[in-house]
């Protein structure tokens, strides 16, 4: 049974009012006492008289008084959010993920086609539905652009933002980025996971090889999507291993110009693969509305009409 110390007020600055209210309600009840209170001052057969008469309007009594203040402090508990943990509340994470490599050096991102990889990606992460995606982009070196997250429109704003700019290494090496991609599906435990690599083949070399069987072997495939750039005048170094790459990551080859198959082949959805999460979330119940619906009780009673 939970006691007073599992509660937890959401609000917290709305308790101020309380001592505010309680203050009210003490400084009303001590001025009944003043001159012009009739019960004080006429004794009780005149008084009721009088107001068989009606001369006189007697006073409210201690009751009807603090009904006001009641309703106030209630109302101002209720802004507190008084909450309860959910003890053994349940929480799970998907299984499956996809991890986009994106190519971010001169030769991609100052090539006109650049705009259509960026769309790419982009439609890519717009039917994920719930699997988590991630963003690795690398040109002389790699680097974890953003984490496994299901916020996939705001994986989207990053990927929009990129850039010559973003990776100030100079170079392509696409191998440290594979392999980064495979210690990421690692680490997170990722079933079925996919790792889609956006490059134009430049820097494509044995190690990136290895890391392609490194991916397989954590149980995902490995997808490219391969650009056509012209910026540098010469047919990219490394492009005639697209293909082996795609063989052995077991996944498929796109151009920028099949947006549609693309987005088709990662809107298939299969049966989610969902584990128990080793760190649940803190779930609250908010009690605050019920003690609102409590407070109308006493607020009824204000409209009670007296008799005459």
């Amino acid at each position: 049974m939970s006691g007073l110390t599992d509660i937890t007020f959401l609000r917290p600055l709305w308790g101020l009012a309380v001592p505010v209210v309680l203050a009210l309600m003490v400084w009303r009840l001590r001025r009944g006492g003043q001159p012009g209170d009739w019960q004080t001052h006429i004794q009780p057969h005149l008084l009721a008289a009088m107001a068989a008469l009606g001369k006189v309007s007697t006073a409210q009594s201690r009751v009807a008084t603090t009904l006001p203040f009641v309703v106030a402090g209630i109302v101002a508990v209720a802004l507190c959010g008084p909450a309860v943990e959910r003890k053994g509340a349940q929480t799970f994470r998907n299984l499956d993920g996809v991890v986009f490599v994106m190519d971010v050096s001169g030769s991609m991102t100052r090539d006109p086609i650049w705009p259509k990889i960026v769309t790419m990606a982009r439609g890519g992460l717009s039917v994920l539905g719930s699997k988590p995606a991630a963003l690795i982009v690398y040109a002389g070196d790699s680097y974890l652009a953003s984490p496994l997250t299901i916020d996939h429109a705001q994986l989207g704003q990053s990927v929009s933002l990129l850039d010559a700019k973003t990776v100030p290494d100079k170079g392509n090496r696409p191998a440290l980025a594979l392999d980064r991609a495979a210690g990421l599906l690692e680490e997170a435990q990722v079933l079925a996971g996919e790792v889609i690599l956006l490059t134009d083949g430049e820097g494509l070399e044995p190690p990136a090889i290895r890391a392609a069987e490194r991916i397989t072997q954590t149980g995902a495939q490995l997808s490219v999507v391969v650009a056509d750039t012209t910026v540098s005048g010469t047919r990219p170094a490394g492009r005639d291993m697209v293909d082996t790459l795609v063989s052995i990551g077991g996944g498929r080859l796109y151009q920028p110009d099949n947006l549609t198959g693309f987005m088709a082949d990662l809107s298939v959805q299969v049966p989610a693969r969902v584990a128990r999460q080793d760190l649940q979330l803190l779930l609250l119940t908010d009690f605050g509305r019920y003690l609102l619906v409590l407070a109308m009780v006493p607020a009824l009673m204000l409209f009670r009409r007296d008799r005459t």
